[in-house]
């Protein structure tokens, strides 16, 4: 179509300057002002050609005057940014008003006119307005201690925004209110995210308006175990879907096969049940599959059948933690699949040798399910890029050539427990020396220890049959963090070098063959777990344990042949929460700085994942994983300790086990121990504890075990509905103890109430029953004795002659044996009187003698006094 004006020219010339016409005034004058200059040069031009002037020249006019206009229209947009527009600047504030800000972190709103300039918002560098929203500010605690997430209320004002696109209130806190409704009247949002925003409730229907939704990002919410709603399938635009950790229940509604340019789609962390829907069959653009942490339960060979739309897109697949069954299809179709996750099913058979052909996979997770059959060279073949590699916990056969060089350098984690891998430590996998973690837990493997992996941060090789002494090179693995060796048969000394590892958080040697003293971890101020029990250790237990290691929640040195007393640097372990010291030799008291223990005293924990901890639960022993966490405990039970129970042991109120059986423990028990409400196993036997049980038991209603037996406990057994229901056996050996269920019940002095009754039931016959009987009794023997000599003469004097005759041969008996006695007594007398006669009389001489010497001693002196006198 010819051009017939200049006017018409200059859009199609110039688009940029006419489009800058209508942003301001200013480009509006530069508008016209070019257009003016534009008729004086097409004439100029025009002349020029009909004088005979080229057309070329002309031509580069016109470059010439582009490209001025284009920097003209540029300098007047760099000189004058476009502004938020004034509407849309006051609902941004009444919005805010709504919101607590406890950080500040909207200062900007404040000193800032230009709301384009506020923190989270942008806008349209044409026209001004508002198109995103972005508040998902990421409070990190360990990064950052002085943000922290917005609280409040959505304000309505959001709907003066039209051109708002992008809408992100995540990780802020809305108080488990529901969502908005008026957000689906948003009209142009493409991405919604409110992920981890404390919302609650069911998801409003009125987002099912947002036609235009490109991402709807739900997750780690609370929609407290609702369905998935079904307008969602209707987001026919949608590409990213992620309602993981939301409490969705229900089966996965199959609308969301509508979905066809779906790419992602993560509903991990629900409650969802039956399978996947066959109508994703229709998913053909996805991506990234989701489905973890879920109740979902099928045939997994139909499962992957009906993803088989996504065969040549389809990157990431997770169905762990599910119920999936079946033996695993072939997968070798999903050309492109990089990450696999099947762990934690109920998977079974043989894996498929087609495996070894998925060439882009990085991560094959098959951990946790019932898979068996022997893994060979073939299942390898072509996984050059595999960095992880998962089966722990199958049946699998590791039969690999000892030469074999593998195609891949894992470069993350190996995982091989409960397979059957050794006897021989593998070569292979000596040559993955960037590995970071490796787990051959429970793998059949013995002779010594063989380690080149420098990077490694985690280590398990327990439940083998390792022996000989550990190499003290330890110093070169300088990132480990947990190193677990134990029930091995391993022996010698625990070798220096582990205590330069400055990083390590768990250490665990238990169950093998150690002796001598422990070496120093003064160093290891990150312990939080040091298990060493069962080994032949000995020496003192190190007053560093509880100077050095201030983050140590589990320390069990059970059944060593530690000495010594219990050191009262133990005490400033403000975390410990399982401290397990008996089957040693430890003796003296108990520390009385038990109430410096924060967390038995407050619920608190550090205690890190995935460690599993076999403990004496209740006289059993018993594996602890998860529910570690809530576990606190104190074991100093076959020691030598003794003296009193402290008192500032009923300070650590969480404590729900405590055994300090078998030791020698005098006094009495403290009378605040019921403060320890959470007890539920309590087993003080076979001391010297006395007095009586304090009444503050009863309020023990957690308490399930229970053993005072073999003390010297006295008195009333406390009632309460737990220390009556236990047997009499936990009791027992306490001689002055009574009351259900030892005894039926207890007097006030602490006799048993069974004899009380039988003196109060005797006292009533008395009162009652007796005197009759006295009364009966003596009225017939009255009658039966008295009765009869009153009536029969002959009885009488025949009596009466008794009487008299049974005196005279009492006296005269009496006067008999008096005379005997006498003579007797006389006899002896005189026996004694000789005998001491025969005594003194030696003595007597000996005196006499003595006083005959003195005499003549002094006549002596008295006859040489004389002579001296008469010589003078």
């Amino acid at each position: 179509m010819p051009i017939k004006s200049v006017n018409e020219a200059t859009p199609l010339l110039f688009p940029r300057l006419y489009m800058c016409s209508f942003q301001n005034p200013f480009a509006s004058t530069i508008y016209y002002f070019t257009l003016v200059w534009l008729h004086i040069i097409f004439i100029i031009m025009f002349f020029s050609i009909m004088s005979g002037g080229s057309m070329h020249s002309g031509l580069v006019g016109l470059v010439c005057l582009a490209i001025a206009s284009a920097v003209c229209c540029s300098s007047v947009g760099s000189s004058n940014n476009i502004m938020c527009l004034e509407s849309e600047r006051h609902a941004l504030l009444r919005f805010k008003q709504g919101l607590v800000d406890d950080s500040n972190a909207l200062a900007s709103w404040k000193s800032e006119k230009d709301c384009c300039k506020w923190r989270g918002i942008e806008c349209n560098n044409q026209t001004g307005h508002v198109t995103t929203l972005d508040f998902s500010f990421r409070y990190d605690v360990y990064v950052n201690y002085t943000e922290v997430p917005l609280r409040g209320e959505i304000s309505p004002s959001l709907l003066e925004l039209p051109y708002l696109n992008y809408l992100d209130l995540s990780y802020n806190d809305f108080e488990g209110t529901m969502i908005p409704k008026f957000i689906g009247s948003l009209s142009q949002l493409k991405q919604l995210r409110l992920r981890r925003a404390n919302f609650s409730g069911p998801v409003p229907p009125q987002l099912g308006n947002l036609s235009n939704l490109h991402t709807l990002d739900l997750s780690s919410n609370d929609f407290e175990g609702t369905m998935i709603p079904k307008f969602i399938g209707s987001l026919s635009q949608l590409k990213e879907l992620i309602l993981a950790d939301a409490n969705f229940s229900g089966p996965i509604p199959p609308q969301l096969g509508n979905l066809s340019n779906l790419h992602t789609l993560y509903l991990s962390s629900n409650d969802f049940e039956g399978g996947i829907p066959k109508g994703f069959q229709n998913l053909c653009s996805l991506e990234s599959l989701g489905l973890a942490e879920n109740q979902l339960s099928e045939n997994i060979e139909d499962s992957v059948e009906t993803l088989s739309c996504a065969e040549n897109t389809l990157e990431t697949l997770d169905l762990s933690d599910n119920l999936f069954w079946g033996s695993l299809p072939d997968l070798a179709r999903f050309s492109k699949l990089r990450y696999l996750y099947l762990d934690s099913n109920q998977v079974n058979g043989s894996l498929p040798e087609s495996v070894g052909q998925l060439s882009s996979l990085e991560l094959l997770d098959l951990s946790g399910n019932s898979l068996s059959g022997v893994i060979t060279e073939a299942h390898f073949l072509n996984l050059s890029r595999l960095q992880i590699l998962y089966i722990s916990g199958n049946r699998f056969s590791i039969n690999l050539s000892s030469d074999w060089n593998p195609p891949f350098q894992l470069t993350d984690g190996l995982g091989m427990s409960s397979c059957k891998v050794g006897p021989a430590f593998p070569k292979w996998i000596l040559t993955q020396t960037n590995l970071t973690e490796l787990d051959l837990s429970n793998a059949g493997l013995s002779g010594s220890l063989p380690i080149q992996a420098p990077n490694l941060q985690y280590l398990d090789i327990s439940k083998n049959l390792l022996s000989g002494e550990l190499p003290n090179c330890w110093m070169q693995y300088q990132e480990l963090q947990a190193l677990d060796l134990g029930k091995n048969k391993l022996s010698g000394k625990i070798p220096s070098s582990l205590g330069n590892l400055q990083r390590i958080q768990v250490l665990r040697l238990h169950d093998n063959n150690f002796s001598g003293e422990l070496p120093s971890f003064e160093n290891c101020t990150e312990l939080r777990v040091v298990d060493l029990g069962n080994n032949n250790l000995s020496g003192k237990i190190p007053t560093w344990i509880g100077q050095s290691l201030p983050k140590l929640v589990i320390l069990r040195l059970r059944s060593n042949e530690f000495n010594g007393i219990i050191p009262f640097s133990l005490c400033s372990l403000a975390g410990i929460h399982v401290l397990d010291l008996s089957h040693n030799n430890i003796s003296g008291g108990l520390p009385h700085c038990f109430n410096n223990i924060t967390a038995l005293a407050q619920d608190y924990i550090d205690i890190p994942v995935n460690l599993i901890l076999e403990l004496v639960w209740k006289g059993i022993e018993i594996e602890f994983g998860e529910n570690l966490a809530g576990m606190r405990s104190i074991d100093m039970s076959r020691n030598c300790l003794m003296g009193e129970i402290p008192q500032s042991i009923a300070n650590m109120i969480e404590l729900k086990s405590l055994n300090l059986s078998t030791n020698y423990l005098t006094g009495k028990l403290p009378e605040n121990f019921g403060n320890m409400k959470m007890l539920e196993s309590l087993d003080l036997s076979r001391n010297q504890i006395s007095g009586k049980i304090p009444t503050s038991f009863a309020s023990l209603s957690f308490l399930s075990v229970l053993d005072l037996s073999h003390n010297k406990l006295s008195g009333r057994i406390p009632s309460g509905t737990q220390l009556q229901g236990f047997n009499a056996s936990q009791y027992m050996g306490n001689d002055g103890l009574c009351g259900p269920p030892l005894t039926p019940n207890c007097s006030r002095d602490g006799a048993t109430q069974a004899d009380d009754n039988k003196e109060h039931d005797n006292d009533g016959l008395i009162s009652l029953g007796f005197f009759i009987s006295v009364v009966l009794g003596f009225v017939t023997g009255f009658w039966m004795v008295c009765g009869s000599l009153l009536l029969k003469t002959s009885w009488r004097y025949a009596y009466f002659n008794f009487l008299d005759n049974a005196k005279g041969w009492i006296y005269v008996k009496t006067a008999v044996y008096k005379a005997k006695v006498q003579r007797r007594l006389q006899r002896s007398m005189e026996i004694l009187a000789f005998r001491e006669m025969n005594l003194i009389i030696p003595e007597v001489k000996k005196f006499k003698a003595d006083v005959e010497g003195f005499q003549m001693s002094l006549l002596s002196l008295s006859a040489r006094n004389k002579y001296y006198a008469c010589s003078s």
